[in-house]
């Protein structure tokens, strides 16, 4: 099976560094940006992700906006989105759907549930 790669948008160092290592852990190969612009901008361009780890509490551009922009984009419509975030609250959840996200994923992550999420993704 042919590995896309992971595209991880997080302005938090931490975060790139732990998600990084759990997919090398698992050989999936992997880019990280620390702002939706820059994930705008890799995917503007034939770029070969396969999924996307979107932070959403992010400055300037947050998760929701970049979600929104990334499916305006018809090369990206149907770009599997797995929203991550540490807003755990009541209608988050619905909040990163309704945005476009495929399916969301609570700090701290739980490595198991994000690893079966990307793997359905990944494989198609």
């Amino acid at each position: 099976m042919e590995h896309k790669q992971v595209l991880i948008v997080d302005d938090d160092a931490r975060n790139i560094f732990a998600l990084k290592a759990v997919l090398k852990s698992r050989s999936i190969p992997s880019i990280s940006v620390g702002t939706g612009a820059e994930a705008l901008q890799i995917l503007s361009g034939n770029h070969g992700v396969g999924a996307v780890l979107m932070d959403i509490m992010m400055p300037d551009m947050d998760g929701y906006e970049t979600i929104a922009a990334i499916r305006a984009m018809p090369a990206n419509s149907q770009l599997p989105l797995i929203a991550v975030t540490a807003k755990a609250m009541v209608g988050d959840r619905e909040k990163c759907l309704e945005a476009g996200a495929d399916n969301y994923i609570s700090k701290p992550i739980d490595v198991d549930e994000l690893l079966v999420q990307l793997q359905q993704y990944l494989s198609r």
